[in-house]
């Protein structure tokens, strides 16, 4: 499967032109405005303890790291599928941080933890002309996973409330799109290697 990442860094030039103006409305006064509701709030501790162990994962060992995934995956899902839908005022305010780089050393630390473990099968229901098993990788799974919460979570630290409006709305974008779908092929993956003796099912 070919790696398509995501290079793009779009520059706030018309959003910088109106930032002056806009600082009033920076200071946070969360109230009932989503940008900075218990939801959000929730899935940025979730995406910063996943990012922080990652960013650790050659520390661990590979029995470790599995079973941190293991919890840790059901929560990424639950508050991605909480986070409110959020009305963008200046789609312009978009970052992306996790460079080409970094995101190859992440997945080869990992693909190396996993070794034998990393390859799984599943059925790509996006797949409608066949249900044959698809070749997955759990290093490949959890380095997107990465890349996309850790660039929510960058993103959402800009001071400015627009980027924070982008983050939410893009981490909910790519929820539903990429990681979300990777999350659940991963999550099964994981807990027939855990669970042999007690998983019956063929993926």
């Amino acid at each position: 499967m070919k790696k398509i990442f995501r290079t793009d860094r779009r520059k706030n030039r018309s959003f910088t032109a109106n930032k002056k103006n806009r600082m009033s409305d920076e200071i946070i006064n969360p109230g009932d405005d989503p940008v900075y509701s218990r939801k959000v709030l929730e899935m940025l501790t979730v995406a910063n303890e996943f990012c922080l162990f990652m960013e650790k994962a050659e520390q661990y060992s590979v029995e470790e790291l599995l079973n941190f995934l293991q919890k840790v995956s059901p929560l990424i899902y639950l508050k991605s599928a909480l986070l409110p839908d959020i009305e963008v005022e200046d789609d312009d305010a978009v970052e992306h941080y996790v460079s080409e780089e970094q995101w190859e050393a992440m997945f080869n630390v990992l693909y190396n933890k996993f070794g034998e473990k990393d390859q799984f099968y599943f059925v790509d229901h996006h797949e409608k002309s066949h249900n044959d098993p698809v070749k997955g990788s759990l290093a490949e799974s959890f380095t997107d996973i990465y890349q996309d919460l850790k660039d929510f979570l960058l993103l959402y630290q800009k001071p400015l409330k627009a980027f924070k409006e982008n983050a939410v709305k893009e981490c909910g974008h790519l929820f539903e799109t990429r990681y979300g779908y990777r999350l659940i092929n991963a999550q099964l993956a994981i807990h027939c290697i855990l669970y042999p003796q007690e998983s019956d099912i063929i993926f």
